[in-house]
């Protein structure tokens, strides 16, 4: 099964290269802009593995999602890199 990381980054360059280099190896990437569409995906699901985020975001900080993944059970176990 595929592992999947969720990328949390509004510079789209960025988010590019990070994704690239997950799918080289092996995993999916779930490359998004902004602090709310990512917190729409952790709520919707299905879950990923773990979360590339970034910490300034222009709608909400990545300080703040991250306080938001810990405050629901569903999220509050899966590993966060800022």
């Amino acid at each position: 099964m595929t592992k999947t990381i969720l990328i949390v980054e509004d510079e789209s360059d960025l988010a590019g290269v990070l994704a690239y280099n997950a799918d080289r190896e092996g995993f999916s990437a779930i490359p998004v802009k902004n602090g709310a569409e990512a917190l729409k995906i952790l709520m919707d699901g299905p879950l990923p593995d773990i979360v590339l985020l970034d910490l300034m975001l222009p709608d909400i900080s990545g300080i703040d999602v991250c306080r938001q993944m810990r405050a629901m059970d569903q999220t509050r176990c899966i590993p966060v890199l800022m």
